[in-house]
Parts: structure tokens; C-alpha cells; sequence
């Protein structure tokens, strides 16, 4: 087989990018590991920023996002028993969406398909092949037991971060930057209505919770744990107590309902350096994650994909590798401000299993800081709401 941009990975970085190939008229086939069925059913989490939206809207595959999905103009950071709204519209005139990143990759699913896009799913023994060459080749078996070899001139590695693309890069050229984090997020889906109009992060002497929502009567909410927590020793009453207690002030209290799943989830941040290696192009998770307390991993892998289609777009209609040449320094930039940015809300809004009353009083003066002053407000909601895809 041949095709000019061979794309591993059906999550949102490989799917982005093949809308945004077929809209400049270059061609690709995405490999992927999974079902069509699997990649629609696994249940994630998601905050749309308004540049995500908004690129959604524009390649025909943003309205549910924008009628199922719930735009908020704000956040509530809750320390000290009190709220202090951070109003996103007021301060920086943008705002984000409450979309599930599962819904996300239905949409463009049924979008690429509909189109007569080459998706390739339940793919097995996925190698890469010559990826320093002009013909780097995806080799992989079909679902019926065929044996394929996709040549093409360019590889978008969009795998995430277990897959084999980042691997592909040798270890004497890769530079892993890696930081584990001493605490995880028990996480929980819960039959019940809104407990807040607007997603609550809480800082407590308990420790960091998260109030969310995934429809009226769903809502999704986390709290700080330890990493090596068994989600299933908790009952349903000992998870609505940690929850109530990390909330409490001013009479506020969740609406509590019956907890349908419970998962602990594991916090880091790492960064694959380079994001390119000869013609293979590592985006979203595959080149990096983040703790998602600053909500940026799906439009990190968005913005990764939009600048990796503009380098093609050169690429193909000038015959100038330049700008491929530069993808990596030119994507990093944005990678590097939400490391900082998603890295910052955690160590603010979290507590250190080994820190000191010192730490916890900083913490506090640092709420105090960011929810008292424009410029920090400002700063937040600039971060939070996303900068421009033109960056």
C-alpha cells in the first residue's frame, strides 16, 4: 500500500489530523490498535478550550460539542471554606467546553468515515520501519490475519503514550523528561444532579478535590489519594465523606447520589525531546502528558496536530521541508507553557504528602495571591480558556 501520511493511532491527535490533511487535499490511512467500538465506549473526561471549539466548528464536526456540551465562563477555586469565582468572560472574553473526550472521537470518527477515510482498526504487530528514509513503512496485520505494508512519505506517530512511536526514536537520541507526582486522583461517576453551576477546585487540610459534571444527572468528581489506592476497597459512603469534607464552608454541600464508577488515576508530566526523528512526528500523548488538573491533554494533541498540518500543507504544495524541520521546536513551545501551567495548579492546589505546615501556609498566601489580584485572575483564565492555535 502507499499513501502520503501514514497516521498510527485512532485517539484525538491521529483523527485531528487526518480531518485537517483531507481538508488541504493530502492523503492518509490511520492504523489503530482498538475497536471502532472500544475508542467510542472508554468513558474519559473533557474541557473543550475555546480555540478547540472553535477549530472544531470550523471543520464541520463542533455541533454537539456545542449543543451537548455545557460552556462554562468560569471556575470556582474553593480554600478556607470559601469560593472565589475566577471569571473567564470578564477577564479575558473566552470561555470553555464541558465535552467528553469520548464524544469528541465519535464525532470525528463518524465524520472521517463518512467521508471515505482509510481507518484501519483492531491492527496488531504495528511496526515502524526506515523512519530516517523518504519511504518510512508502517508495517502491521489487519483484523482478518493480513499482512500490510503501508509506504509513506511522512509517519504522525499519534499512538499515545504506551504506544511504539515514541520507542521508535532511539534512546541515545531521546531525552525523557519525566516528573511523577506522590499522590493520584480517585475519580468517580455518580448518578446525581449539579451540585455547582461551574466546575469547583478545591484546596482542604484534606487534601485537593475537583467538582465536576458530565450531564444534568451525571456528575464527575475526584480527590486527592495515594497513587497505589484500590479504588474498589472504598464504599460509597466512605467516598461521599472524604468528598464533603474537602468542599465544606459557608453551609455548601454535594447532592449526593449512587457511584457508578470509580477508578484512581495516577498523576505525571513528561516530555519526549525530540518530537520529530527523520520522518516520523510524534503528537499529543505520544510526545507528552500532563496532569490533568490544568485540562490541557486533548488540546495539547490539537494544537500538536494543527501545526504538524501546516508543515504538510508547505510541505506538499512547495516541496520545502522547513517547516517539518521546525515542527518540533514550534509545537514545544505551546507544550512547555501547559506543562508549566498544568504543574503550577497542581503544586498550588494539592497537598504534599511530605510537606510542612511552611508548604501548607504558602499554598494558602498563593490562593490568596492569584484569587485577589486582576493579573493573577487574569493569568488563570488566560491559561485555563487556552492561547491562540496561532501560537
Amino acid at each position: 500500500m502507499r499513501t502520503q501520511v501514514g497516521i498510527v493511532g485512532a485517539g484525538p491527535a491521529g483523527l485531528m489530523l487526518s480531518l485537517l490533511l483531507a481538508e488541504r487535499g493530502i492523503d492518509s490511512v490511520i492504523v489503530e490498535a482498538r475497536s471502532r467500538t472500544a475508542i467510542e465506549q472508554t468513558i474519559r473526561a473533557g474541557v473543550l478550550e475555546q480555540g478547540t471549539v472553535e477549530l472544531l466548528k470550523q471543520c464541520g464536526v463542533g455541533d454537539r460539542a456545542m449543543t451537548e456540551g455545557a460552556r462554562h465562563d468560569g471556575i470556582e477555586l474553593r480554600f478556607r471554606g470559601e469560593g472565589h469565582r475566577i471569571d473567564f468572560a470578564g477577564l479575558v472574553g473566552r470561555s470553555v467546553w464541558l465535552y467528553p473526550q469520548h464524544e469528541v472521537l465519535t464525532d470525528l470518527i463518524a465524520a472521517r468515515l463518512a467521508a471515505g477515510a482509510d481507518i484501519r482498526f483492531e491492527c496488531s504487530d504495528v511496526e515502524l520501519r526506515e523512519v530516517t528514509s523518504d519511504r518510512p513503512v508502517i508495517a502491521f496485520t489487519e483484523a482478518d490475519g493480513t499482512r500490510v505494508e503501508l509506504e509513506c512519505d511522512v509517519i504522525a506517530g499519534c499512538d499515545g503514550s504506551a504506544g511504539i512511536s515514541r520507542k521508535s526514536i532511539p534512546a541515545s537520541v531521546r531525552t525523557d523528561h519525566f516528573r511523577a507526582y506522590p499522590f493520584g486522583w480517585f475519580g468517580i461517576l455518580a448518578e446525581a444532579p449539579q451540585s455547582a453551576p461551574e466546575l469547583i477546585y478545591a484546596h482542604s487540610e484534606h487534601g485537593f478535590a475537583l467538582i465536576s459534571t458530565r450531564t444534568p444527572t451525571v456528575q464527575r468528581m475526584y480527590f486527592q489519594c495515594d497513587p497505589e489506592e484500590d479504588a474498589e476497597a472504598w464504599s460509597d459512603d466512605r467516598i461521599w465523606e472524604e468528598l464533603q469534607k474537602r468542599v465544606a464552608g459557608n453551609g455548601f454541600r454535594l447532592i449526593e447520589g449512587r457511584i457508578f464508577q470509580r477508578s484512581v488515576l495516577p498523576m505525571r508530566s513528561y516530555v519526549c525531546e525530540p518530537m520529530q526523528y527523520g520522518r516520523l512526528f510524534l503528537a499529543g500523548d505520544a510526545a507528552h502528558t500532563v496532569p490533568p488538573t490544568g485540562a490541557k491533554g486533548l488540546n495539547l494533541a490539537v494544537a500538536d496536530v494543527l501545526v504538524l498540518a501546516r508543515a504538510l500543507e508547505s510541505f506538499y504544495s512547495t516541496g520545502s521541508t522547513e517547516r517539518l524541520e521546525n515542527y518540533g521546536a514550534t509545537a514545544s513551545r505551546r507544550v512547555w507553557r501547559a506543562q508549566h501551567f498544568s504543574w503550577w495548579m497542581t503544586s498550588m492546589l494539592h497537598l504534599d504528602p511530605h510537606g510542612s505546615p511552611f508548604d501548607l501556609r504558602r499554598q494558602l498566601g498563593e490562593l490568596e495571591s492569584v484569587t485577589s489580584s486582576v493579573a493573577g485572575s487574569t493569568y488563570l483564565a488566560e491559561a485555563y480558556t487556552g492561547w491562540p492555535l496561532s501560537l
